[in-house]
């Protein structure tokens, strides 16, 4: 089982909050499960975020706060590889809010950048943008947590169908 993770934040400092969050669940051939929600960062969100994301401080400050949307992202990451491009960033930040709230988080990463750099090798760059630009992959609202989460959902399972190393463990967790 893998949990294909996007989150867009405050900026990339050890202060900053998570101010979008997407998980979508796969089983290795489909999404069988996901979530998508705003996140009140509790912080300012700084104008040049707002410009790359276009995530206005207007725009969380209903939202549910990461406390509030805990027991989903809990579910749909409990036995899964987490996913994401760039993982350790993504990661990061989730692993940070669970200890906000004093609970110790945990799971194995897999990083569509490092994996990508080894089943594709040769592109100049492997950002997501440039990514799913040189492989047809349809990138819709760019910067925003579901469509890049959507992206790179269709990323990964190129990734699987490609995986001639086996890089990709197949087996479940747990």
């Amino acid at each position: 089982m893998y949990a294909i993770v996007d989150i867009e934040t405050t900026g990339s400092g050890p202060r900053a909050g998570i101010t979008e969050i997407a998980i979508f669940r796969h089983d290795g051939k489909n999404v069988i499960d996901r979530f998508h929600s705003l996140i009140n960062p509790e912080q300012l969100i700084p104008s040049y975020i707002t410009g790359i994301t276009g995530i206005t401080n207007e725009m969380v400050r209903s939202a549910p706060t990461f406390a509030q949307v805990q027991d989903e992202v809990r579910h749909l990451t409990k036995d899964a590889w987490f996913v994401a491009h760039n993982a350790h960033f993504d990661y990061g930040f989730i692993k940070r809010g669970f200890e906000s709230i004093e609970e110790y988080y945990e799971r194995d990463l897999l990083c569509t950048v490092k994996l990508s750099r080894k089943i594709f090798p040769g592109y100049r760059s492997y950002s997501l943008g440039n990514l799913c630009h040189s492989l047809a992959i349809s990138l819709e609202n760019r910067h925003r947590a579901e469509g890049d989460a959507k992206a790179t959902v269709i990323l990964f399972e190129m990734l699987l169908k490609n995986d001639a190393k086996n890089l990709i463990p197949i087996d479940n967790i747990g």
